[in-house]
Formats: structure tokens, sequence, C-alpha cells
């Protein structure tokens, strides 16, 4: 076998195994671990049964590793955000306008993790740790860095690295999971285009106004942040849970 067969077999071999991991996300993060079926993972792939077997020895291994697949996708596109050649304070605004995203934009690894969270709470988790030593540990890291330099600058307030977070990223998370209660009590829908940009917006404005040492900077930050980070194009069905049909 010559060098070039071994480089067009490995290329192969790594872009079957990519196809297999993806459409694994997709009926994972649908169906959840017990209601997979690797016979549609495979067929979305266009491979055998037996060919998604000999990659990944079984459903688990192959639920694990999507979902590790997925994670690393958000890790290093949350630390280029991070690590992003502007001031802290406006890192941070990114940071929070990028997180609202993702969960606006990658409904399978939100889907996932929700999912890994009720397992990790049965003590069946069999990813968790990857992801808490690979992900989120450098992204805690990073994080707490990006607020003690701007702390230290004078850019930011004297607060708590992990409220700031809170404030920001926790704001996000709680808005998405509370939207069928908000729609219920207020009877308007969080869930629109409209609603999401509005929120968007708002995000970017309060922390302009309460994290910086200079509100008006902080004003004039969030709206340059808010104005050159478009809002990701949404699917038709993407937030349908909560309504009617």
């Amino acid at each position: 076998m010559t060098p070039e067969t071994i480089v067009g077999t490995t290329d192969r071999a790594a872009e079957t195994r990519a196809r297999i991991l993806d459409s694994a996300l997709h009926e994972f993060a649908a169906l959840g671990l017990a209601g997979a079926r690797t016979e549609r993972i495979a067929n979305s792939a266009g491979v055998n049964k037996a060919l998604l077997y000999y990659y990944f020895e079984s459903k688990e291994k192959l639920y694990a590793a999507a979902l590790e697949m997925a994670a690393l996708r958000v890790r290093d596109s949350s630390l280029a955000v991070y690590e992003s050649e502007c001031s802290a304070g406006e890192r941070l605004l990114r940071a929070a306008l990028n997180h609202f995203d993702r969960i606006l934009g990658q409904r399978e690894f939100q889907s996932m993790m929700q999912q890994e969270m009720i397992r990790l709470h049965k003590g069946e988790s069999s990813a968790m740790q990857f992801i808490v030593k690979k992900v989120f540990e450098p992204l805690l890291v990073t994080y707490r860095a990006m607020v003690s330099e701007g702390v230290t600058s004078g850019e930011l307030i004297e607060a708590d690295w992990m409220q700031i977070l809170l404030a920001s990223l926790g704001a996000n998370v709680f808005y998405f999971l509370s939207a069928p209660i908000w729609r219920m009590v207020l009877e308007d829908d969080p869930l629109t285009c409209e609603a999401l940009a509005n929120r968007r917006r708002l995000l970017l404005e309060f922390l302009g106004l309460t994290i910086f040492t200079d509100r008006q900077r902080g004003r004039e930050l969030s709206a340059k942040v808010y104005a050159d980070t478009p809002m990701p194009a949404i699917e038709k069905d993407r937030f349908e849970f909560g309504r009617k049909v």
C-alpha cells in the first residue's frame, strides 16, 4: 500500500466516522439514549450497522462520542470569544451573547446536556467526567481570568467573578428553560424571532449598565456588540415545546 493510499484510506475513515457522529448527534438529541436506534443512525450516515459498531463498539460509546464531539465544538467556539482581541469587558459581552446564541442555535448539544445531567443524578453518566475536564474546566478558568483582568484594569466593577457569570450566562439558561411559564403567565410568546432579538439586546444593555465602572462605555460597547453580531437563523420548529398543537 502506497503512502497516498494510506492517506486516502485514513481520510475516508475520518469522514465516515464524522458522518456517523453527526447522525448520532441528531438521533440522540431527539430521542435520548434509550429511544435512539442504531439502524436509523447508520442509514442516515450512509453506512451499514456493522461499520457503525466497528467504529464505536456499542450504542453507549457512540452516545458518549457524539456528546463529546458537540461539547468540544462548544468549547472551541467559546474560547475563541474569550480570547478575542478586545478588552475584557467587551469579551464578557460577547461571551454572554455567544452563549445566548448557542442555546438558540445548537439544540442538539443543549438537549444532550439536559439528558446527561439527568443521567448524572442517577449515577449513569458516561461522558460527564470528560466534559467537565476537557470543556467546562478550561472555560471556567478562562472566564475567571477574563473577569479578573477587567477588574484589575478598572474597566469592570469589583464583583465576584462567579456572580458575573451567573448574571450573564445563567440568565440565558433560565430564560429558555422558563419560556413555557412566561408564555402562560404573560400571555406573550418569548420565543418569537422578535422577542428573541429583543432579549439579546436587553441582555447586553443590562450587562453594559451593571458590570462596567463607566456606564456610558458599557452602553456603547453593548450597542457595538449587538450591532455586529447578527442573530443566528432559527429553524421554524426549533422551540415548539410548551405550545398547543
